[in-house]
């Protein structure tokens, strides 16, 4: 058994929590995208009673959203030390195996070391479904705290229809609720405190035996 698989096992490490450090840079949905050339605006009159909302800029801008993106860094950071914090090891393993013999002795710690890199990425897959599900609750309870704001302000509009600004092509944006309800949750909640979500680890599947 070749020890080089197990070193490049290393960059497999590190894709578990690409995805995980990508939603702490914001919990209302990850980086933002590079923004698209301004477009001519549509225009046209305000329809009365239609009135548009960005959940994604809520989260985004809301100090309490702020707070739970900084937050979830940290968790993000923090499990990721976790899993930095064994790879030394192996990977010095994996090198002091590099062109020795192939005998029994040797076979032995290669199995090992594979065994060993396994589980470390079991491990961090694992940790990266728990920061997922840590962002999905700190995004409810954001959610939660939002409707009523959101219910007050669309009243307040005499709104009659409520569309996500996201899927509007163009037109006029006057009755965009959007601004008013950040100040409103501002008023409302600054922060939210959390730990990271623990999960029961997956067990592996066991295969039926084949039917002769």
């Amino acid at each position: 058994m070749n020890s080089r698989p197990l070193l490049l096992s290393a960059l497999i490490l590190a894709s578990a929590f690409t995805g995980a450090s990508a939603w702490a840079q914001t919990v209302g949905g990850g980086q933002a995208p590079a923004a698209a050339p301004a477009a001519q605006p549509l225009g046209g009159p305000v329809v009365p009673g239609v009135c548009l909302l960005s959940r994604e800029a809520i989260f985004a801008n809301a100090a309490v959203g702020k707070a739970a993106s900084a937050r979830l860094a940290e968790l993000t950071r923090a499990a990721q030390a976790e899993i930095d914090g064994q790879r030394p090891a192996l990977e010095t393993e994996a090198r002091a195996l590099e062109g020795q013999p192939d005998n029994a002795a040797n076979r032995q710690r290669r199995e090992t070391l594979a065994r060993n890199w396994q589980a470390l990425q079991t491990q961090a897959a694992h940790s990266s479904r728990e920061i997922d599900a840590t962002r999905a609750k700190a995004l409810e309870r954001i959610a939660t705290e939002a409707q009523p704001v959101i219910a007050q302000v669309y009243q307040a509009k005499n709104c009659g229809l409520l569309f996500d600004r996201g899927a509007a092509l163009g037109g006029n944006f006057a009755n965009d609720l959007t601004a008013d309800v950040v100040r409103a949750l501002d008023a409302r909640i600054q922060t939210i405190s959390f730990e990271r979500e623990r999960l029961p680890q997956q067990q592996p599947a066991v295969q039926a035996p084949a039917q002769r």
